[in-house]
């Protein structure tokens, strides 16, 4: 008798685009894809910060390039895409949070994060979506926040959501195209941009009591979700998520 396989996690061959990839999640996510065997296209709007990305991704063996790019310009974002060709997966790490009470929230604010979070997001999808030429596999770093509420978080759970409906919406929409669409939906992880709320002792006392197993998560603990999502062993995942949250929308 012959024993089923297990589907291949190799991305060699494949061409990975990263928006958001110069650091933080986005390079963890570019590092993950790279390590796995994908050619890895990282995108963000500091073009110093993607030089140093590419570099390190180069110097550790990897196959990389970059691209200075705003995500919020459309007509940039489809130039660029148009200039980079043909890829298999998307792993749009690009993202904005402007935290505070929804009494005070101004409309800059509001405009500010959608932008980021929804339009851009949209758009990337849709862009990637016209451009993988044998199927491929589309992943949006979400947040848990797109599955619950938080303190102060009113606009950005509001985004999140949102990219949690589009996806099932791009998923139902283009399977028949062989190109799945799914989110990866991280807890608070320990990052430079987060460091101020892990120093605030009554934030960390929040997130911990939050969190069910014994420790916050570090950016290595969305590697291999990313990894899972890119590649064949996740063939029949689509218009979903995956949340790397530690159990915090357990309950």
């Amino acid at each position: 008798m012959s024993l089923p396989r297990i589907p291949s996690l190799s991305l060699g061959g494949k061409r990975a685009f990263v928006p958001g990839g110069s650091r933080g999640i986005g390079l963890g996510c570019a590092a993950a894809l790279a390590e796995a065997g994908a050619h890895v296209i990282v995108a963000a709007r500091g073009g110093a910060t993607v030089e140093e990305a590419v570099a390190d991704l180069r110097a550790a063996g990897y196959s990389a390039d970059g691209i200075p790019l705003d995500v919020t310009d459309l007509a940039a974002q489809e130039a660029a895409m148009d200039g980079i060709g043909a890829i298999d997966i998307l792993c749009n790490s690009a993202g904005l949070a402007r935290h505070g009470a929804a009494l005070d929230t101004t409309p800059e604010d509001f405009d500010a994060v959608f932008d980021v979070n929804v339009r851009a997001a949209y758009f990337l999808a849709r862009n990637a979506a016209r451009r993988m030429e044998r199927g491929g596999s589309i992943i949006q770093i979400s947040s848990q926040m797109g599955h619950v509420g938080g303190i102060d978080r009113a606009v950005y759970c509001g985004t999140k959501h949102a990219v949690e409906g589009m996806t099932k919406a791009m998923a139902i929409e283009w399977g028949a195209r062989n190109i799945r669409v799914n989110t990866i939906c991280p807890t608070f992880i320990r990052t430079p941009l987060t460091a101020p709320t892990f120093a605030d002792p009554e934030k960390r006392k929040w997130i911990e009591d939050k969190i069910k197993l014994p420790r916050v998560a570090e950016i290595e603990d969305i590697m291999g979700a990313v990894v899972f999502l890119a590649s064949d062993a996740s063939a029949m995942v689509t218009g979903t998520s995956i949340l790397v949250d530690g159990g915090w929308t357990a309950g």
